[in-house]
């Protein structure tokens, strides 16, 4: 098989989607691997290190997508790339579909077969293609909030963990999976004061035994919520409902109960956003004011730290994009449960029943 790796489009994103020992790996087996010439320097990985790998070097994306069977990626194209993407071709990467209807008509009028990193559920039950930038980006809210709530970048002048004979700030995290449960830690290691809210009372349970002493467990309602706001000085956002846009937890006349300069940080944004005044903002361009609160709401958070993000993902996807070229598309979502997960679009066709919720799609459950 011929597997493509275009250089990322979207904006200040520094990923790549393959190591060169990725690339090594797949051309051991017998694959073809096209890079786009300089793909990976964002990441710190120069185009000679993938040619020493084994893999060929293509001039633009154009090439690449022209060439590829296979296209991985990190972000989901964008709308330059719509175009180079034709009937048969199998891309895998971040999709987040059910937050753009016009990413999904696009694919959908493709004929391609979209596989995304964010639905790929294991035999375990576990996304282990969302993991490790989930764990990127719940450490990275609290490195971002901190620095918004400082003065200059129009924030309360808060330092979180406070000083001998003043308050730490107090951050309350909406939802307790792998975002949130980063974010809490990295939180009290700042000798902040923490709050962690979630509907699984499990899930609650385990973090209160292995939470610092400074974070405090809450069930999260409507109730519980509204307390909060009026409480924090940052409050992230992390609800994850896999494949489908994530609930909208806080409206926006909510945020008058916040105090002036506080700040949210919503890691949701790319399935939509859990506050209802979200819309996707960039690393060049990264937070707005509403009602007197920041907002910080980058769509590709772990795209800034692109080094310790790539290799973070590409330990965790190279094995299934391995199995994906050995096995091809038919058979891989005939045969592994877990791909078959991760097929969102194919043919035409929505495949992933929580996309076909959110645009009210027709849903195609057999291919």
């Amino acid at each position: 098989m011929i597997i493509g790796v275009p250089r990322e489009v979207k904006s200040d994103e520094y990923r790549v989607a393959m190591l060169p020992v990725g690339a090594e790996e797949l051309v051991s087996r017998g694959h073809r691997v096209i890079v786009e010439a300089g793909a990976g320097l964002g990441s710190g990985l120069p185009d000679h290190d993938y040619l020493r790998a084994g893999a060929e070097m293509a001039a633009s994306g154009r090439d690449v997508f022209e060439q590829a069977d296979l296209i991985v990626k990190v972000k989901e194209p964008q709308p330059e790339e719509y175009g180079l993407i034709r009937t048969g071709q199998v891309l895998f990467t971040y999709f987040h579909f059910a937050a753009s209807l016009k990413l999904t008509d696009a694919m959908l009028n493709s004929g391609a077969s979209c596989l995304a990193y964010e639905t790929l559920r294991d035999e375990h039950g576990r996304l282990p293609l969302l993991t490790p930038m989930s764990e990127v980006a719940g450490r990275m809210s609290i490195q971002e909030g901190a620095k918004y709530l400082e003065k200059p970048q129009m924030g309360r002048g808060i330092l979180l963990g406070g000083i001998p004979g003043v308050a730490p700030a107090h951050i309350t995290v909406l939802g307790g999976g792998i975002v949130g449960a980063n974010a809490a830690r990295i939180a009290a290691g700042f000798q902040a004061d923490v709050a962690i809210l979630d509907v699984n009372l499990d899930r609650l349970r385990y973090l209160d035994d292995v939470m610092p002493a400074n974070v405090n467990t809450l069930y999260s309602d409507r109730h519980n919520i509204l307390d909060q706001l009026e409480r924090a000085d940052l409050v992230i956002g992390s609800v994850l409902i896999p494949g489908a846009k994530a609930p909208r937890l806080v409206r926006a006349e909510d945020l008058s109960r916040m105090k002036a300069g506080s700040v949210i940080v919503d890691v949701a944004v790319d399935q939509g956003g859990c506050f209802e005044t979200t819309r996707p903002t960039t690393h060049g361009d990264p937070t707005f004011v509403v009602d007197e609160v920041v907002h910080y709401c980058v769509a590709n958070m772990p795209g800034a730290v692109g080094r310790t993000s790539t290799y973070g993902l590409c330990n965790a996807t190279i094995s299934w994009i391995a199995r994906l070229a050995e096995m091809g598309i038919d058979s891989a979502i005939k045969d592994s449960l877990p791909l078959r997960r991760a097929l969102n679009v194919h043919a035409g066709k929505v495949t992933n029943a929580a996309v076909a919720a959110a645009f009210d799609l027709e849903f195609q459950d057999e291919v």
